[in-house]
């Protein structure tokens, strides 16, 4: 007898086809639009971690492809990243709805490179600590060219969320973000 398991991720981070597709309806997902979707559990409080998430000065430091975040006022924010071929697109991102503790969810402003628009959800996990979701709705320059060519460079949006929320939970739980360049750059010390 087969037994019918449910996928218990958010919508936006199932691996539930069905699930998936309805995971950008709150943020006004299109036809040709791209949702991303990943969660991870911190060992931290929902304020905490929504205290350091929403100073976004701090996203660089857990996010590879974030240059650099210019914090405008206290609801814009100019960001700098890094595209394929070492390329840098701009935009600036207004905040559309803010729940301390909770969410945070932003939309870029007319103009951008990359049009996107999503949201950090911060729910508590009891003893666990906290899951964070990050859904993220863009639309990629050249479609679906643009998204082979981001993903062969590893700046595929579905790849860098999973990244970057594993690195967010390692800076948040001890500290640091792990990296293996250090251990190449001491192990050619050793060598040379």
């Amino acid at each position: 007898m087969s037994e019918h398991l449910t996928d218990s991720a958010p919508p936006a981070a199932s691996k539930d086809r069905s699930a998936n597709q309805y995971a950008g309806e709150g943020l006004g997902h299109v036809a040709g639009e791209t949702v991303v979707g990943q969660a991870v559990t911190i060992n931290r409080s929902a304020t905490e971690l929504f205290s350091f998430f929403r100073d976004f000065a701090n996203l660089p430091a857990f996010m590879e492809n974030v240059a650099r975040v210019e914090v405008l006022d206290d609801e814009r924010s100019r960001w700098a990243v890094k595209a394929p071929g070492g390329n840098i697109v701009e935009w600036t991102s207004s905040i559309t709805d803010l729940v301390p503790g909770t969410l945070i969810a932003w939309a870029s402003e007319k103009g951008a490179d990359v049009p996107n628009r999503g949201r950090i959800d911060f729910r508590p996990a009891g003893a666990r600590g906290t899951v964070v979701t990050a859904t993220i709705v863009y639309d990629p320059p050249a479609g679906a060219i643009g998204r082979l060519v981001a993903k062969l460079f590893q700046r595929e949006p579905a790849i860098q969320a999973r990244r970057d929320l594993r690195r967010f939970k390692q800076l948040m739980e001890t500290g640091e973000v792990a990296t293996a360049a250090r251990t190449r750059r001491a192990h050619d010390e050793e060598k040379g």
